[in-house]
């Protein structure tokens, strides 16, 4: 069989692991590095001064200079519904969904509006960088098929899930223990084992979900120990109260998800912002990890997530974009917005820190990192070029940068999507700007 392959020369970047823990020894940055793809996959990473020579015969160099290449970015917390109320005027949490997000989801049965909004979605995020994501879909199975025919078009290792929601919203909104359960078990066997797709139990929180249904939902997870769990948690302090008196006695707002099976290694919880360090140390006995959301958490006033504080605690940590109420789809601008939430609490955020919220650690919370999120071999080659000359003022800041931290951190506070050149999947163009 031939070999496909292809070689990209420009500075390369990319982490081992944790460099808050790892300390510096988990980044690989070189100056002048080369990435060599074979069939979808990296076959090497490091400077080119050391792999030049020993690349086969017939491979074609493509020189990019002064381009940064990253492995692509993992969103841990999107909701592709909610696309059309980025920049949403409202009020905090419960006002903003029953006044923008329940009304356009509605829309969502009708499944020319999900294929549109799914192929709109999938290239935004290709357009930002983003070659993952954790997805909310809505209550409709045809916004989850939509969603994944669209990721499978464009090779997206991408997970999604129907929302579970049998109370407290618009009866059109609404299903049953009974037609979730059907629903998802339909989704799983439709959707299991295609192209580079997983699946997510998303029951949308405890304040929308009855005890039945999250109890459903947790018999779900258990039986298919493939599949992950996404919801939110203590993201808005009304939300909290209103959990208190939906469950009364199970002591902690995790607590009632703890009830009913849903704190696993397999469990990822948007928000987490007001969740105590009991609670979070709990989440570190589970191998459960906390998206951190510092775009909508601003936008909807929902307070101050603790970097520092769940890391104390040993908590797993990813970042994500939560569109629409976040008002960004682009994780460099959710690593700007990351930095001025620890400003605000006297922790800054290191920008290589920063970067691997948005890659590895976003990764290892998918259960995808032996997969993607960063370049060791054999990993599949899903990779953005960075250009830090996109804009006139950041060619020029980051001309003057003094040391990689200064440039990325400049990255991270004056880029967008101008700043990524390119999107690759497994080796192949997905986006150019």
């Amino acid at each position: 069989m031939s070999t496909n392959r292809q070689a990209y020369r420009a500075s390369l970047l990319h982490l081992l692991d944790d460099p808050a823990v790892a300390g510096d020894g988990a980044v690989v940055w070189h100056e002048d590095g080369l990435l060599l793809v074979e069939d979808g996959h990296v076959a090497a990473a490091g400077s080119f001064e050391d792999l030049a020579p020993a690349l086969p015969d017939g491979v074609a160099v493509e020189h990019l200079p002064g381009k940064i290449l990253t492995p692509g970015f993992v969103d841990a917390h999107i909701h592709y519904p909610q696309t059309d109320v980025v920049a949403a005027w409202g009020a905090q949490l419960l006002d903003w969904l029953t006044e923008h997000t329940f009304p356009v989801e509605q829309a969502f049965e009708d499944r020319a509006h999900a294929d549109a909004a799914a192929a709109f979605f999938l290239d935004e995020l290709l357009r930002n960088g983003t070659t993952s994501a954790l997805v909310f879909g809505t209550v409709h199975r045809t916004s989850v098929d939509a969603l994944f025919e669209a990721a499978l078009a464009r090779n997206m290792r991408l997970i999604g899930g129907k929302v579970l929601m049998d109370r407290n919203a618009p009866a059109a909104l609404c299903d049953t223990v009974e037609s979730g359960r059907a629903d998802t078990e339909a989704l799983i066997r439709a959707w299991r084992g295609q192209g580079r797709l997983g699946y997510a139990v998303t029951p949308r929180f405890a304040v929308t979900s009855s005890d039945a249904q999250l109890a459903m939902a947790g018999e779900l997870a258990a039986a298919h120990p493939d599949i992950l769990i996404h919801t939110h948690m203590s993201e808005n302090l009304e939300e909290i109260r209103a959990v208190e008196g939906l469950f009364p006695g199970h002591g902690s707002y995790l607590g009632v998800y703890e009830r009913f099976g849903l704190v696993t290694d397999r469990s990822v919880f948007a928000h987490c912002v007001h969740t105590t360090a009991d609670d979070l140390r709990k989440l570190t006995e589970a191998g459960a990890t906390a998206a951190f959301c510092p775009s909508s958490n601003l936008m909807l006033g929902s307070g101050l997530f603790s970097l520092r504080k769940a890391c104390g605690c040993g908590t797993r940590v990813a970042l994500g974009t939560d569109v629409g109420a976040g008002a960004s789809f682009s994780l460099l601008h959710a690593i700007g917005e990351a930095y001025r939430v620890g400003q605000l609490q006297h922790e800054p955020l290191d920008p290589l820190e920063g970067l691997y919220l948005a890659t590895l650690a976003g990764a290892r919370a998918l259960k995808i990192d032996h997969r993607v999120g960063n370049f060791e071999v054999g990993k599949e080659a899903d990779f953005v070029v960075l250009d830090p000359a996109a804009t006139p003022l950041l060619a020029r800041r980051t001309a003057a940068a003094q040391s990689l931290r200064d440039r990325l951190f400049a990255l991270s506070i004056l880029g967008d999507d101008r700043a990524i050149q390119r999107t690759y999947l497994m080796g192949r163009l997905a986006h150019a700007r």
